[in-house]
């Protein structure tokens, strides 16, 4: 896979390079600042880009901003958000464009190798990347959702999981129960959430996703 890196810490920008070449893939170039990432991405055209949020000069937002804009230039790009910390508002504007190929981690992830490419890869093949941390975060500020409040203490467990981007067999793994039965409890989310019937359950998978995160699923629906 060819990746492009875009953070300021040249120790960390140097250790992803490093670790992702071990791994097979090619860095085609490195970004150390918010205004570099847009230009660099239409020079490179990589398979995927890992962006820090916050990056020179204003430290604030750059690398969202350049997210949301290389999302909007480049639809199918997929994209690892790193972030020092659980930043919900960023997430949620991020996914609500589209949550397929999109992963948002804390960057104590990428200390984790296993983890770190686990996501890379899942974002790779279409998927959903979501740090538990910042999963939880989202659920303590919108736990008064009120399209959630019919879901069962089992949906609302498999809810979360499949926001962290997990498949069905890895969540039942997790919760111990058959895959038989995940797929019970997702239809039973899919028919609460009133998603609709047509499209693939992929697209399915993602409005609900979108509507544990707080967006507007009739609106992602009507698109």
């Amino acid at each position: 896979m060819r990746i492009l890196i875009a953070e300021d810490n040249a120790l960390l920008r140097e250790g992803m390079t490093l670790l992702l070449t071990r791994n097979g893939h090619e860095v085609v170039a490195t970004c150390a600042s918010g205004p570099e990432i847009m230009p660099t991405l239409r020079r490179t055209e990589p398979d995927a880009a890992v962006l820090d949020v916050r990056l020179p000069p204003s430290f604030r937002d750059e690398g969202l901003r350049a997210a949301v804009a290389a999302r909007q230039e480049f639809p199918e790009l997929p994209i690892l958000v790193l972030s020092q910390y659980v930043e919900q508002a960023y997430a949620a504007e991020l996914l609500a464009l589209g949550a397929r190929g999109v992963g948002y981690l804390l960057k104590d992830r990428v200390g984790r190798v296993e983890q770190f490419l686990e996501a890379l890869e899942r974002i790779s093949e279409g998927g959903t990347a979501l740090d538990p941390e910042v999963v939880n975060e989202i659920i303590q500020q919108r736990a008064s959702t009120r399209s959630l409040e019919g879901l069962t203490a089992r949906e609302h467990e498999v809810l979360e999981l499949m926001a962290q981007g997990l498949a069905n067999a890895a969540i039942a793994e997790r919760l111990f129960v058959t895959e038989r039965a995940v797929s019970k409890h997702i239809r039973g989310i899919f028919d609460k959430l009133n998603l609709p019937a047509e499209g693939t359950s992929v697209h399915r998978r993602v409005l609900a996703v979108l509507a544990y995160l707080g967006n507007d699923i009739s609106g992602e629906a009507s698109r």
